[in-house]
């Protein structure tokens, strides 16, 4: 039986491209009317994106702000207002970009770089929060984070070091959030993409992203393949339907199973050939 969602409006910040238009597409393919796209700087991406959401039969609103300024955030939901009236899912999903140099070790970002990241998470995601939920007025409400849960568990990935550090500060204001809110009906829940094409690690050199596909194909994510950003999409499908209104505060793995894998055993041990 196919998924209708309830909510008529949603804004999903970061879907001109990736794994936000992603998001943005699946919303309106099951039932969303209004969706806001946020970008920055890519608005040929953000009026694409706005076209095949168009041609899905939603209505869809360009929103440029920068999430990692209060001033934008604040705008950003006037015009939601404006436009749309009231809120149903409020999707947080755009982070700062590599230009803000935050993909350095932890010994060499500089400050006001790891400000940027937090500003684009942590602080983000409490403002965002904040201004959603004056228009969320109906029943069945959801907020999704998209986090990192790597981030908040290992440290290997040595340039991830500000933007793992953000996103597991953000899934902590995900389980307060979820506490605070479940009484106005509002969910609030994270979900952590695995590896996934047309992301942020597409933006790596090429010599980079392929070794990163090959290693996940050759096991490390059982299912022997990246995800797509309609993964992703798909999972936020799952958590904004009626069938997720008991569910709040939950970190959901996107991710092939990879999260799974065991890194102290070979793939042959661990019975993948």
């Amino acid at each position: 039986m196919p998924v209708t969602l309830t909510q008529k409006s949603a804004l999903v910040t970061g879907s001109s491209r990736g794994i936000g238009a992603g998001i943005a597409l699946k919303l309106a393919e099951h039932g969303v009317k209004k969706i806001a796209i946020n970008y920055v700087t890519n608005e040929a991406s953000a009026q694409a994106t706005a076209k095949k959401v168009q041609a899905l039969g939603a209505e869809a609103l360009l929103v440029k702000a920068d999430v990692g300024k209060v001033e934008d955030i604040t705008r950003m939901f006037k015009e939601v207002k404006a436009a749309f009236g009231s809120l149903g899912i409020y999707v947080s999903n755009a982070r700062a970009t590599l230009q803000t140099g935050f993909y350095q070790n932890a010994m060499e970002i500089p400050v006001e770089n790891w400000e940027k990241t937090f500003d684009s998470q942590a602080r983000e995601f409490l403002l965002a929060v904040r201004e959603s939920v004056p228009l969320m007025t109906g029943k069945d409400c959801r907020i999704i984070a998209i986090t990192y849960e790597p981030g908040g568990r290992t440290g290997s990935w040595m340039p991830w070091a500000a933007m793992g550090s953000a996103k597991a500060a953000k899934e902590s204001l995900v389980r307060y959030f979820a506490v605070a809110l479940a009484t106005k009906g509002i969910t609030v829940n994270s979900i952590s993409p695995g590896a996934c094409d047309d992301s942020v690690l597409s933006g790596l050199p090429p010599e980079v992203f392929g070794q990163i596909k090959q290693w996940h194909e050759s096991g490390w994510t059982p299912m022997r393949r990246l995800g797509q950003p309609a993964d992703i999409g798909n999972a936020c499908v799952l958590m904004c339907s009626e069938l997720s209104s008991f569910v709040t505060g939950q970190l959901i793995h996107v991710d092939g199973g990879a999260s799974s894998m065991d890194s102290v055993f070979p793939l042959a041990i661990q019975g993948i050939t």
